[in-house]
């Protein structure tokens, strides 16, 4: 095989980011997470918070790029509702809050006929109220189950093991595609994703979370298996769909907060879907 076939077949590889300032930024956020959730479980409450508020105000400003007359005000409300209400009052807090900003959102729209503010481009409400709908529940609703983890007596330990393994679904992942990566698992959508990475991203988180689950948690190692290979899948989905999103919008990122990757919400694209998948089965395989 040529070299010019070789250079055909492979995907591209992971490029346009500054990959020295990425290493660092993650070794920082994460040494910053482990530190807030050992020190004072709150302050990881705090940051998640802070986080999720932001990479909301990102995919609205996003949305509102493309003329989507998005309103800020009740995702932005419906953020500090939901977050903090997950930890303090359980699920039942969580999907009340849900409910009453989904409701927000349609009024506030409804309520919102102040013309199309020079937009070049009209767009029916309904699908302003979809965008509106889609950001608090992709945001706030998804990172709530983050917070339900949080609240159990051993939330510290559960949290850490959810993003130890979506961390290990993307270094195996990046190592696997880098080293090995020929063919693309969805060109039109990531060009740079390739099956072998995905194989990669499968293999490490197992193997993360058969050790990380008995070790932290006294779980089974087989749950842990269990729990790292379903956590990569809804994780590599969660990936995919934001690149979808993003493709969409035309946009590389949602936002340039941090440095290397992108803005907030592209670093928890991956995050926010697999939280109510671990969380579910931490309830099933230890209880509440």
């Amino acid at each position: 095989m040529t070299s010019e076939t070789t250079s055909a077949t492979r995907p591209p590889r992971r490029a346009g980011r500054n990959l020295p300032a990425a290493i660092g930024m993650g070794l920082a956020m994460g040494g910053v997470l482990v530190a807030s959730l050992f020190v004072r479980r709150e302050a990881f409450g705090v940051l998640a918070c802070a986080a999720v508020l932001y990479g909301t105000v990102e995919m609205v400003r996003a949305f509102r790029s493309r003329h989507l007359r998005v309103p800020v005000l009740p995702p932005v409300v419906g953020t500090l509702a939901m977050v903090p209400g997950a930890y303090l009052g359980g699920g039942e807090t969580l999907f009340a809050a849900y409910a009453l900003t989904v409701a927000a959102v349609v009024v506030y729209r409804l309520l919102d006929d102040g013309g199309d503010h020079g937009a070049p481009v009209r767009v029916p409400p309904v699908r302003d109220v979809a965008g509106g709908v889609f950001i608090v529940t992709y945001g706030p609703l998804l990172a709530g189950f983050a917070m339900l983890m949080l609240a159990a007596s051993d939330g510290a330990w559960r949290v850490l093991v959810f993003v130890l393994l979506v961390v290990a679904s993307d270094v195996g992942g990046y190592a696997a595609g880098v080293l090995f990566g020929r063919h693309p698992m969805a060109p039109s959508v990531s060009p740079k994703k390739s099956w072998e990475g995905t194989a990669g991203s499968l293999l490490v988180g197992m193997v993360a979370g058969g050790l990380a689950l008995p070790l932290a948690l006294g779980g089974a190692w087989w749950q842990g298996v269990l729990l790292g290979a379903v956590t990569v899948v809804v994780a590599i989905g969660g990936d995919l769909s934001e690149s979808m999103l993003k493709r969409d919008l035309g946009i590389k990122d949602m936002g340039t907060l941090l440095p290397g990757h992108g803005g907030v919400m592209d670093r928890l694209d991956s995050l926010l879907p697999a939280a109510p998948v671990v969380h579910l089965l931490l309830v099933w395989f230890l209880g509440p």
